[in-house]
């Protein structure tokens, strides 16, 4: 530290990597440092405008927002300004210092030296302010809070390796200046036709004017006289009418809202009139944000009221399970002074939401149109979409049409089979739709509980991902069709099985009912019950849960997570026509225990369970084996 005013800094640890990376290694995207700071200076200037409401003082008598590009050929310089809201010292420190948006340990890890993919990344974590030293070799930063004395405004400067100096500034105007001191390399940039064209390829729809200068001598030379050029449309985008915005603009603006690389893999734009008025523009991102699974994160759509920014992130537009989304809502029916408690309390908020939740919706179905493009979208995000039926009962039929499973119909792990296709395959007087879950996709798939429905042909669906359980305690019912656990309660497959083999199933019950007392007694407390069972067909025996009890899955879940679990004892199902099954039967004594705790423990085993005394039953399979 040189004085009270001046100070030199350390960045924080990961930003010292991560400018280590942007500028060693992300050339092949260069020219987006444009768009992140522009992008950057349009939302300052937003969120003047919205403070501004309640102050007009803050304007500062300059209230025409705007953002404005200078070049330098001899200097090496470029400079974007803006007369937005500015920062303090305090905020300079907290959001050029740092990387205050959690995560950035992951960022760091999944930044690979693939040059693309690894531009692509930087705005996915509020980053892009960095971007800039991906064509600087030193950037300066000046800076004053709207509202603030004039002697106090703040220099920030860094070559990037490593720290970083603050010094306290007079200046005059409100908002942000920033310099950037081009590498030799980067010289491309410090010209009129290559700014403006990035201005217009990735800026075009930014409401507030970004204006370059355009510079004119007197034919004496005597005289210079300088216009500012608006050289980006400065229409907000979702106001106009759809049939006037192409693709490519839909994109660009995606990229601007999302701070995201690729492009999106749909969009709905829909202005609604009547009792409630607003305009929406909804994207689905064709990749998932780091951060997808903390549902305490920042997410959310873009909230205008008259074309007023008022908050970056409102999440109350949409439901948690949709909370990938990304877009604009621009309401006329709200107040201009809305807070995100207010926005809580108010009923037509409520009704925006159910209205908006049906849109995206209604955009997820008609992109599952599109097998392949539905198939990037649910690798992505198909967890939390899983995540729905629990969370939004009135639209659990729809969400139910979105879902897609592993099912025994491919045998393979993708997840590509519909609720839909499978209902068109059932078989005649098949009476539910049947799924199994498992810890993993292959544990499912050989599952012994799958023995009888290959042999008729009936498709099962293959749940393996660590939400399922959750998902079909709340998700019981699709087309009329229950959903139907086969490792549960009774196995009843209605009118599939004939009156010949119920009979025959009754028959085999009765004749081995003193075989099941005995093995019961064996086994003891725990299982709940032991009966003959038709589900197997190679396999001796299985473990059949309850109807109503928890599964193996949700209760190692709770137990993970340090939650009290209920005893589960299960019933055991034997297959009376296996030969383990014929040799029990004719042990007596010690040998009738030792190979029921081993019969038993494999069907614990093979459903995943974890044994209480797994030495026990290695002892017991030894003595078997060595006999």
């Amino acid at each position: 530290m040189t004085s009270a005013q001046e100070q030199t800094l350390g960045f924080q640890t990961e930003v010292k990597q991560l400018l280590h990376l942007m500028i060693n290694s992300l050339y092949s995207n260069r020219e987006i440092f444009l768009r992140e700071l522009i992008s950057n200076s349009a939302d300052a200037c937003d969120k003047l405008r919205y403070r501004a409401l309640e102050s007009d003082a803050l304007y500062e008598g300059d209230p025409e927002l705007r953002v404005e590009i200078e070049f330098d050929h001899d200097a090496r310089t470029v400079t974007i300004r803006d007369n937005g809201i500015g920062m303090n010292r305090e905020d300079v420190i907290a959001n050029l210092g740092t990387i205050a948006r959690s995560g950035t340990a992951e960022f760091l890890k999944q930044m690979s030296g693939e040059q693309q993919k690894d531009a692509r990344l930087i705005g996915q974590f509020g980053v892009g302010f960095y971007s800039g030293f991906i064509v600087a070799d030193e950037v300066v930063v000046r800076t004053r809070l709207a509202g603030t004395a004039q002697d106090q405004g703040v220099e920030w400067r860094s070559k990037g390796e490593g720290e970083f100096t603050i010094v306290d500034i007079e200046r005059a105007a409100h908002g942000t200046e920033i310099v950037l001191h081009l590498k030799e390399d980067a010289l491309e940039f410090a010209d009129e036709h290559r700014l403006k064209g990035l201005v217009r390829k990735y800026s075009d729809h930014i409401e507030v004017p970004v204006r370059m200068p355009t510079v004119q001598e007197s034919e004496d030379d005597t005289e210079v006289t300088v216009t500012w050029e608006t050289v980006n449309e400065a229409q907000a985008l979702w106001v106009r009418p759809r049939t006037e915005v192409t693709d490519d603009e839909y994109k660009a603006f995606y990229k601007h809202v999302a701070h995201d690389f690729s492009d999106p893999l749909t969009w709905s734009h829909n202005k609604v009139e009547g009792k409630l008025e607003y305009t929406s523009l909804l994207y689905v991102p064709s990749r998932a944000p780091f951060d997808l699974y903390q549902r305490e994160g920042a997410r959310g759509l873009k909230l205008y009221v008259q074309r007023v920014f008022i908050i970056d992130d409102a999440e109350q537009f949409l439901p948690l399970y949709l909370r990938f989304v990304k877009g604009v809502v621009d309401s006329n029916d709200l107040s201009l002074n809305v807070s995100r408690e207010i926005l809580q309390q108010d009923p037509q908020v409520e009704k925006m939401k159910g209205a908006l939740t049906k849109r995206a919706l209604d955009m997820l179905s008609k992109l599952s149109k599109d097998s392949d493009a539905y198939q990037n979208f649910w690798n992505q995000f198909g967890g939390v979409l899983k995540e729905g039926p629990a969370e939004d009962h009135s639209n659990r039929e729809k969400i139910g049409g979105l879902l897609r499973f592993a099912s025994t119909h491919t045998d393979t792990s993708a997840q590509n089979q519909s609720l839909a296709d499978y209902v068109s395959r059932m078989k005649e007087g098949q009476q539910g739709i049947y799924y199994i879950i498992a810890d993993s996709f292959n544990a499912a798939r050989h599952s012994p509980h799958l023995e009888i429905f290959r042999k008729k042909g009936i498709e099962v669906l293959l749940l393996s991902d660590r939400i399922d359980e959750w998902l079909m305690t709340h998700f019981t019912e699709f087309d009329g069709k229950s959903l139907i656990d086969i490792t549960r309660g009774d196995l009843d497959l209605g009118d599939i099985d004939s009156e010949e083999e119920k009979q025959a199933q009754q028959e085999s019950a009765k004749a081995k009912e003193g075989l099941a007392e005995r093995f019961r007694e064996a086994l003891g407390d725990q299982v709940q019950e032991v009966r003959v069972t038709h589900r197997l067909t190679e396999s001796p025996a299985c473990v059949v849960l309850p109807e109503n009890e928890m599964g193996y899955q949700m209760r190692r879940l709770m137990e993970a997570a340090g939650q009290p679990v209920p005893e589960v004892k299960p019933i055991l199902e034997f297959n009376p026509d296996h030969a383990l099954v014929a040799r029990l039967e004719s042990s007596e004594g010690e040998a009738f225990t030792d190979l029921a705790h081993v019969l038993f423990d494999q069907a614990v085993i093979a459903e995943g369970g974890q044994l209480d005394d797994p030495a026990a039953y290695v002892r017991r399979l030894n003595a078997m084996l060595a006999h």
